[in-house]
C-alpha cells in the first residue's frame, strides 16, 4: 500500500470510530452522555487488535482492548457478525463498574469477519450504596453496583429485552439507562455499517492488509521517536491522598526503541475505591507514551508495541478481586500519569510539562425519590510546559470530557448552578504559569439527596517542574441552607437538603522554570 493510500486508509477508519461517537451521543438519553461526551468509540481487526480510534476519553481507549479481548475469549465462535456483548466487570475486561462497554462483531454480506466495533459509556448510575455508582465507603466492589461479565445482549434480530430489563433494574434511573444502552448498540450499528463499506471497496483481505499496515506504520514512527530519549532508568513516586497516604511508584527503562515501564514497587491495594484493575494502569501508561513520542502518529496498537507495562498483582495499580475500583480508574489513573511524568521528565526535561491538576473532581448528586443521579467530572489546571503556559479550565490527564451546561444540568435534575468560574490565584507560579482552576456551586432544589465526592489533590499540590511554582491545592465546602459553611474531605458521602449547596474549588497547574 503507497503512502497515499494508507493515509486515505487511516483516516477513513478514524472515520468511522467518529462517527459512532456522534451517533451515540445524538441517540443517548443522558447528560452525562450527551452533554459531557463521557463515551468513547474504536474499531478493531479480526483479531481484537485496535487498529482506529476517536480522540475520546484516554481512560476508555487504552483499556478498550481488553474488552474486545474479554468478549472473544467468552465467546469465541459464538461471537458472529451482528452479535454484541456487554460487559463492565473490571476483573473481565472493564474498568469501573459505571463504563458499560458494548463489542460488536462485524461481517460482510457474506458473513465472512471483518473485525469488531466497540464502544464504552459511563453510564450515570448501575446501583451500589450510593447515587452514581462510586460510593466513598465501598471496602469491596459488591457495594459499587452491578457487575455485568461479557454477557451477549443483541444479535442479528435485534437485541435482547431482558438483559435490559436486568440493568435496568439494577439502576435509579431505569429509563435512562435504556435509552443510553439502545444508544450505544446505535453506534456499533454504525460503525459496521461503515465497516462493510470500506470492505466492499477494498475487499475482506484488502480491508485486513490495511488495517495491519496502519498498526504497522504508527509502531515505525513511535520507535524512531522513542530512539531519541536517552537511554537509562528512571524513577519517580507520587501519593494518592487515602489513609497516611498511598504510594505509586515506578522505574522507567528506555533501552533503544523500547520502553518498560514496572510499577510493581507500588503499594499493595486498599480498603477503599481507589484500586486500578491493570487495564487502567496500562491506559494510563499508553497516555503518557503517546504524549512524548510521537502524538501525530495514528492512535492504534502499533503505537503501543514499543512500551511494556509492568504490574504486581494485588497492589493499588493492578488490584485483585474483591478490591473496589470506582475512583481507581478516574483518580488513580490521574496519579499514575503524574508518575510517568516525573520520570520521563528526568530523561526528557525540556519536553515534559509540570503537573497538571491530578484530579476529575467527581461531583455525584443523586437520590430515589426523586429519581436521578448527576455525575460530573470538573475541570482545573493543566501544567505549563517548557514552551508556554497552562490552560485554565479544562479536563486533563485521563479524562477529555465537557462540562455539563447549566442549562442542560438545571433542565434535567432537581439542581441549580450558583457558580461555575475561573478560580483566581490557584495557578503555580514560573516561567511559564500553570493554568487556574476552577470553582463550581450546585444548589439541591428537591426535598433530599445524596452527595459524593472523589477528589484528590486537597492536601498536596501538583508539582511544579524545572523551579517553578506548585499549583493551588483543590477544596470542597458545603453550604447549608441557612448560610454556615463546612469544609469537606476529598472524598466521601453525606446527605443534602433542600438549599444546601457543594461548592468545588479544583487545583491549579504547577509552573515550569523558575
Amino acid at each position: 500500500m503507497d503512502a497515499v493510500e494508507l493515509e486515505v486508509v487511516r483516516h477513513a477508519l478514524a472515520g468511522v470510530a467518529d462517527e459512532m461517537g456522534v451517533a451515540l451521543r445524538r441517540a443517548a438519553y443522558s447528560p452525562n452522555i450527551k452533554e459531557r461526551a463521557d463515551c468513547s468509540a474504536a474499531v478493531f481487526d479480526v483479531d481484537g487488535q485496535m487498529v482506529a480510534q476517536a480522540e475520546h476519553i484516554p481512560v476508555h481507549l487504552g483499556s478498550m482492548p481488553a474488552s474486545v479481548a474479554a468478549a472473544i475469549e467468552a465467546f469465541g465462535a459464538d461471537l458472529a457478525p451482528g452479535v454484541q456483548v456487554a460487559l463492565n466487570d473490571p476483573y473481565q475486561g472493564g474498568t469501573h463498574l459505571p463504563d458499560l462497554t458494548i463489542v460488536a462483531a462485524v461481517g460482510d454480506e457474506e458473513g465472512r469477519p471483518l473485525g469488531y466495533v466497540a464502544n464504552r459509556a459511563h453510564h450515570a448510575d448501575v446501583g451500589g450504596a450510593a447515587p452514581g455508582s462510586m460510593p466513598a465507603s465501598a471496602t469491596d466492589i459488591a457495594m459499587e453496583g452491578l457487575r455485568v461479565p461479557p454477557v451477549l445482549v443483541a444479535d442479528a434480530d435485534g437485541f435482547r429485552e431482558d438483559m435490559l430489563d436486568l440493568i435496568a433494574a439494577n439502576s435509579r434511573t431505569p429509563s435512562e439507562r435504556r435509552g443510553d444502552l439502545r444508544a450505544q448498540f446505535a453506534a456499533n450499528h454504525v460503525g459496521a455499517m461503515r465497516l462493510r463499506e470500506l470492505s466492499r471497496r477494498y475487499g475482506p483481505s484488502g480491508l485486513a492488509g490495511a488495517m495491519a499496515a496502519v498498526c504497522d506504520y504508527s509502531d515505525r514512527r513511535v520507535r524512531a521517536a522513542v530512539r531519541e530519549i536517552p537511554d537509562g532508568t528512571y524513577s519517580f513516586t507520587d501519593v494518592l491522598e487515602v489513609a497516611d497516604g498511598v504510594e505509586i511508584s515506578v522505574d522507567l527503562t528506555v533501552e533503544g526503541d523500547e520502553v518498560t515501564a514496572d510499577l510493581s514497587r507500588s503499594a499493595p491495594q486498599v480498603a477503599a475505591p481507589l484500586n486500578a484493575v491493570h487495564a487502567v494502569t496500562v491506559s494510563s501508561a499508553y497516555f503518557v507514551f503517546r504524549m512524548l513520542t510521537d502524538p501525530d502518529a495514528p492512535p492504534n496498537a502499533g503505537c503501543y508495541r514499543a512500551l511494556t507495562v509492568r504490574t504486581k498483582p494485588g497492589t493499588i495499580v493492578d488490584a485483585a478481586l474483591p478490591a473496589p475500583v470506582a475512583a481507581g480508574n478516574v483518580e488513580t489513573s490521574q496519579r499514575i500519569v503524574d508518575v510517568l511524568l516525573g520520570a520521563f521528565a528526568q530523561a526528557l526535561p525540556d519536553a515534559v510539562p509540570a503537573a497538571s491538576q491530578g484530579t476529575m473532581n467527581n461531583l455525584l448528586l443523586g437520590s430515589s425519590t426523586p429519581s436521578f443521579s448527576y455525575y460530573e467530572t470538573i475541570a482545573g489546571g493543566e501544567g505549563a510546559t517548557p514552551h508556554r503556559d497552562g490552560m485554565s479550565g479544562v479536563h486533563t490527564g485521563m479524562t477529555n470530557t465537557k462540562n455539563t451546561p447549566a442549562e442542560a444540568l438545571e433542565l434535567a435534575y432537581p439542581l441549580r448552578v450558583w457558580r461555575a468560574e475561573l478560580r483566581r490565584g490557584s495557578a503555580g507560579a514560573g516561567r511559564h504559569q500553570g493554568g487556574e482552576g476552577v470553582v463550581r456551586e450546585v444548589e439541591v432544589t428537591c426535598e433530599a439527596a445524596t452527595l459524593t465526592l472523589q477528589t484528590e489533590r486537597r492536601a498536596r499540590s501538583p508539582w511544579g517542574l524545572a523551579g517553578g511554582g506548585d499549583g493551588g491545592t483543590g477544596r470542597n465546602t458545603v453550604i447549608r441552607a441557612d448560610g454556615t459553611e463546612e469544609p469537606l474531605a476529598a472524598k466521601g458521602s453525606w446527605p443534602l437538603v433542600r438549599g444546601d449547596r457543594v461548592r468545588v474549588e479544583t487545583p491549579g497547574g504547577g509552573g515550569w522554570g523558575g
